[in-house]
């Protein structure tokens, strides 16, 4: 690469940063997801070596299983009702829970009480925590208005939790050795404590039909059926649930790893899981410089791959340098997941149940990660340690050969949804509406052409939809009248719509004109179910109407 585009690259790379941190809104919900990732790290490392303590790698699989079992199955739950809340005040919530959980834990333990008081307590900590993803990831895009922007954010928040990924195991290993599993527990609820601080009273603009969604009951299962009816979301859900099979299963692998394989003692469970943190770091600015926003679904696919294969090559050569590197390898495909998981899932389902897929994919989550971790624990009491590694190693790396071809299709796919942003974003009405609306009207848009001299419609016709020029220039007849000359950029038959009236003037194409018609309803639905594009879109119509506007729609002009 040229030393041009090492500049170009590194340009782009500051801009996302720039963009994040001169954002208020967006700011606040990082850091508040940033200390919730790293409480949920530490949590995670110190409850793995008080389960060893206490029951062996036995325990450590089952206790792994109980918390994230219920906390799946309420998953659904959870973000049904965040689909009906204030999200922004959902996350304060979910801090404060895990912060008081947290706290009553570190008493219990400091104090020798019942271990199934710290279970239980640890098992409703998490399912609080597994809300705290999807809300996070349904409001992150309502404050980006390209794909560019979101993926961005999601490179910034990537970042962040590869950050969390270093900081909170490193903090967990800094204070199992200087003290004890109590003093881990306590930092947990400090950390906790200051993502509540952060997010508290952050307003993010949400679309009015958010707080009448119909009954929890009802849209439960919304979110898997949206998922289910998309081949798109399938394969993605797919290879991710290969991804958390292996990460459940790594929670105890990394013991075993540290303790029995490496000698490395229970210190080294923090260093191996910190290993995986400083490669999230290094995979996050990778990804920053070189994934931007296309092809998405590839670096995917590439990121789960990345979380198996290392396994396998561990397997082959146990070394402690060895084990560090490829620990940090996981971490690498660990950023690459996140970005493209996140960023495409956003693009893909409807803004109406986003929180809910959202919520799925902590299902899936829980589900898996419980599940691999009972997996990783019986292969290794089953058979040798290096054979478990193996085998969990390579679920993931085979599925994503499967899907290959599947992963660059989506790639294609949002190629071409991104040149319908790009038009859509011409359009001056749409300025204030956030990427995941922009999405929705990109959903809908068909391509038309209309040849020279012909009408797209006339004076008194019912509006049943509206156009967006991409090519070409049309006159607008008031009563026969020539009123205005349109062109590439803008928008067409809105005012029927908007005012539900008939068409208010004929436009007739002066050359020939390629055009995107957009659906009524979807429209309609979209543009006013935004306070500020509301009102944009109202004083819009109304300076159009003082420029025109006719005595007698239904009559046809001249």
């Amino acid at each position: 690469m040229t030393g041009e585009g090492w500049r170009r690259r590194l340009r782009v790379a500051g801009d996302s940063f720039v963009a994040s941190a001169r954002n208020p809104d967006v700011r606040r919900l990082q850091l508040g997801f940033a200390g919730a990732c790293t409480a949920e790290w530490t949590f995670t490392v110190v409850l793995s070596v008080y389960a060893f303590n206490e029951g062996g790698a036995k325990a450590v699989g089952l206790v792994s299983l109980l918390r994230m079992v219920p906390s799946a199955i309420l998953a659904p739950f959870a973000s049904a009702l965040a689909d009906r809340w204030r999200r922004d005040l959902a996350l304060t919530v979910v801090s404060v829970t895990r912060c008081a959980t947290a706290a009553g834990i570190a008493l219990i333990v400091a104090a020798g009480g019942s271990q199934v008081a710290v279970y239980a307590l640890a098992i409703f900590s998490t399912a609080a925590a597994l809300l705290y993803r999807p809300v996070n990831s349904a409001l992150l895009p309502l404050l980006c208005h390209t794909p560019s922007e979101l993926a961005s954010a999601n490179v910034v928040r990537g970042l962040l939790d590869s950050i969390s990924t270093l900081v909170g195991p490193a903090l967990a290993a800094a204070l199992l050795v200087g003290g004890s599993t109590s003093s881990g527990f306590l930092a947990v609820a400090v950390v906790s404590g200051l993502s509540a601080a952060v997010t508290l009273g952050l307003t993010v603009e949400e679309p009015e039909h958010q707080a009448s969604r119909g009954s929890v009951l009802s849209g439960l299962l919304l979110g898997a059926k949206v998922s289910a009816r998309s081949p798109q979301l399938r394969v993605l859900l797919t290879l991710l649930a290969a991804q958390v099979l292996t990460r459940g299963a790594l929670s105890v692998f990394s013991v075993l790893v540290a303790v029995d394989l490496l000698g490395l003692g229970e210190p080294g469970v923090g260093t191996l899981t910190a290993a995986i943190g400083a490669g999230a770091i290094v995979g996050s600015l990778f990804a920053s410089l070189f994934v931007g926003n296309r092809r998405l679904a590839v670096w995917f696919g590439t990121g789960v791959a990345m979380w198996g294969a290392p396994l396998v090559v561990l397997a082959a050569y146990p070394s402690r340098p060895a084990a560090l590197a490829l620990f940090a390898l996981i971490g690498v495909g660990n950023a690459l997941v996140d970005v493209g998981l996140f960023t495409l899932v956003a693009r893909l389902a409807p803004e109406r149940v986003l929180a809910r897929v959202y919520g799925l994919l902590e299902c899936i989550g829980g589900l898996f990660v419980g599940g691999g971790s009972v997996l990783a624990a019986w292969l290794a009491t089953s058979t040798d340690l290096r054979q478990a590694l193996w085998i969990v190693g390579a679920v993931g790396p085979v599925l994503v050969l499967v899907f290959w071809f599947q992963l660059r299709r989506i790639d294609d796919a949002m190629v071409a949804r991104d040149e319908d942003l790009s038009l859509l974003r011409r359009v001056a009405v749409f300025d204030p509406l956030p990427l995941p609306a922009l999405e929705q009207l990109a959903a809908g848009l068909r391509p038309c052409h209309v040849p020279a001299g012909e009408i797209v419609y006339r004076q008194g016709d019912a509006g049943d939809g509206c156009f967006i020029i991409e090519s070409g220039n049309a006159d607008v007849l008031g009563d026969g009248q020539p009123i205005a000359t349109v062109g590439p950029g803008e928008l067409v038959g809105e005012i029927a719509l908007l005012r539900q009236v008939p068409r208010t003037a004929t436009v007739r194409a002066t050359t020939a004109m390629d055009v995107r018609l957009l659906d009524g309803d979807r429209f309609v639905g979209v543009v006013t179910g935004w306070e500020t594009s509301r009102e944009v879109t109202s004083g819009h119509v109304d300076e159009l109407l003082e420029r025109f506007s006719p005595g007698d729609p239904t009559q046809e002009p001249e």
